[in-house]
């Protein structure tokens, strides 16, 4: 039986030139979508794993330990005659320091723009300012402690922290921001032992269900032909 008509084969180099040889599929390119035994192991553990989520316990909760002490001092301790009580003192103090310290070149605010948010924005309305702050961070700490929705309130607590940087201070927020980013990074597992746990189940097996969906879908339109044989 010879060759089918309807298949050119394209002929094949010998050692004389000549001739033609056996009809051979072409190479198949692998364009699958990595899965995420591809990815990289350490970063899969660190972001993934339940045995993880024991240290990303650990950070949560001298982190959430660190915001709601904070907050509480604004609320009911030494801080509470600057910001619950004080019509807003602490914060319009520090926004007015920051803009001062842009004006004269010497810290404060770095940034033209963020000082005119400062003086036109931050210090009319200081004293719903300061409320705000203080309870949000005794939210911010007490959520994290219970390892709730962890991803977006660490998000939260980073966006404090880049406020108060911008602003002109330092201090604690460089290292906050430092634990804050892989807590966001480790949304899946870093409230894992805590109600993240219940809170985001459902989300998580959706996650996971769609990226095996979208997986085998890749897989099914990328798979290659049957070869045409003789």
């Amino acid at each position: 039986m010879g060759p089918r008509s309807d298949v050119l084969a394209p002929p094949s180099a010998s050692s004389n030139g000549g001739g033609t040889g056996d009809i051979r599929p072409a190479p198949q390119v692998d364009d699958t979508l990595p899965s995420s035994g591809h990815n990289l192991r350490l970063a899969d553990w660190f972001f993934r794993s339940s045995a993880a989520s024991l240290i990303w316990l650990v950070v949560r909760l001298w982190l959430g330990y660190q915001w709601i002490n904070a907050g509480y001092q604004k609320i009911w301790g030494s801080e509470k005659s600057f910001f619950w009580f004080g019509g807003g003192a602490g914060v319009k103090g520090f926004a007015a320091a920051g803009v001062a310290g842009s004006a004269t070149g010497k810290g404060g605010a770095s940034y033209g723009w963020w000082a005119g948010f400062l003086h036109n924005f931050v210090i009319p309305n200081a004293s719903w300012i300061a409320k705000f702050i203080a309870l949000g961070e005794l939210a911010l700490g007490i959520a994290l402690v219970l390892g709730l929705f962890t991803g977006l309130v660490a998000l939260f607590g980073l966006t404090l922290n880049l406020v108060y940087m911008f602003t002109g201070s330092a201090g604690v927020n460089p290292a906050y921001c430092v634990l804050e980013v892989p807590l966001i990074l480790a949304w899946r597992n870093a409230g894992y032992l805590g109600l993240d746990r219940f809170a985001l189940s459902g989300a998580w097996r959706q996650h996971h269900v769609s990226k095996v969906g979208d997986r085998a879908a890749h897989r099914r339109t990328t798979a290659p032909a049957p070869a045409l044989t003789p």
